[in-house]
């Protein structure tokens, strides 16, 4: 059993890596709409992991068909993710953007499994959760003061409006990120197989994606580098990001694959400066570091005494 919790542990870091390259990727091809990225690249993506799961789909059908709700549920939520999530990056810049997206799932997913599964909040998970939104603040505030140094006087209220509803989108996005991993994983605790509960969510979300492509997807293919964006998105971060995230969940707790994806922001800035060539100061710096304390609490087993009483 401990093997399988950190193997999934590995799969669900493996995922994250892969996700925390979609901002970098974005910006070799800012013509394409933000709208139209995330419905390709979760559409495109669902319908792969449909056709690759098609015989486990087919087979597990009868116990697809009991869950409707949750089928339904988790296939809305991903269709509204990627949406709320790109335009979100799109009005308040890709940190803030990245940032409050992720940060806010595990909390709505803590939430969820709190008021719904009636699980215990352990102490480690409340101690890893406030470092990890510590240092997501501390990364945000890193990028920002970079950010706001190229403001343009009047046009500064606009910018933080539009800031604002960047921020209202990214707590939909982590809204929707929880709502999906949290009905996932309840489909897979009813004995649905993994990739049959991400395939037939990810499917019903790409019906819902795929046609709005008529209207904002121009520019997809327009360029051989948006061509390879496109494609790259679909395949690498999605499809076999979420195969990945989907065994994540066979074996541990949505709130914890969730604060697992606090990785993410961390691993996107390193390629924002890297390859992009983003500045950010200590506090980015800072905020990192707290952040890999708070995936260390996850992963490493600490034993901690509580009234004498030594617990893990």
């Amino acid at each position: 059993m401990r093997n399988n919790a950190t193997g999934a542990v590995i799969c669900i870091i493996i995922a994250c890596s892969l996700w925390a390259t979609t901002g970098t990727a974005a910006n070799f091809a800012p013509s394409i709409n933000p709208l139209a990225i995330g419905a390709f690249a979760m559409g495109a993506a669902g319908l792969l992991l449909l056709i690759t799961a098609f015989k486990t789909v087919l087979k597990e059908r009868v116990k697809l068909i009991k869950v409707p709700v949750l089928l339904v549920l988790g296939g809305i939520s991903i269709a509204i993710y990627p949406l709320a999530f790109y335009s979100s990056m799109k009005l308040a810049g890709v940190a803030i953007g990245t940032m409050v997206s992720l940060a806010s799932a595990p909390f709505f997913s803590i939430v969820f499994e709190r008021l719904i599964n009636k699980k215990i909040i352990s102490l480690r998970w409340m101690v890893s959760f406030a470092f990890g939104v510590l240092g997501v603040a501390l990364i945000a505030m890193g990028k920002q003061s970079h950010g706001q140094q190229t403001l343009i006087n009047n046009t500064e209220y606009l910018r933080l409006s539009a800031t604002h509803f960047g921020v209202i989108l990214g707590l939909i996005a982590g809204l929707a990120y929880a709502v999906y991993a949290w009905a996932g994983k309840q489909m897979i605790d009813q004995g649905i197989s993994s990739n049959a509960s991400m395939a037939s969510m990810f499917g019903f979300a790409s019906v819902l994606l795929l046609p709005s492509l008529f209207i904002t997807g121009d520019n997809l293919f327009a360029t051989p580098t948006n061509t390879v964006v496109s494609i790259y998105m679909a395949v690498v971060p999605m499809f076999i990001g979420y195969l990945l995230f989907g065994y994540g969940l066979r074996h541990i707790e949505a709130s914890k694959a969730t604060l697992l994806t606090l990785l993410e922001p961390v691993l996107a800035t390193l390629l924002a400066v890297i390859v992009v060539g983003e500045k950010f100061n200590s506090w980015g710096w800072l905020g990192m570091v707290l952040i890999l304390v708070c995936l260390a609490l996850q992963i490493v087993r600490v034993p901690i005494k509580l009234g004498g009483r030594q617990a893990v």
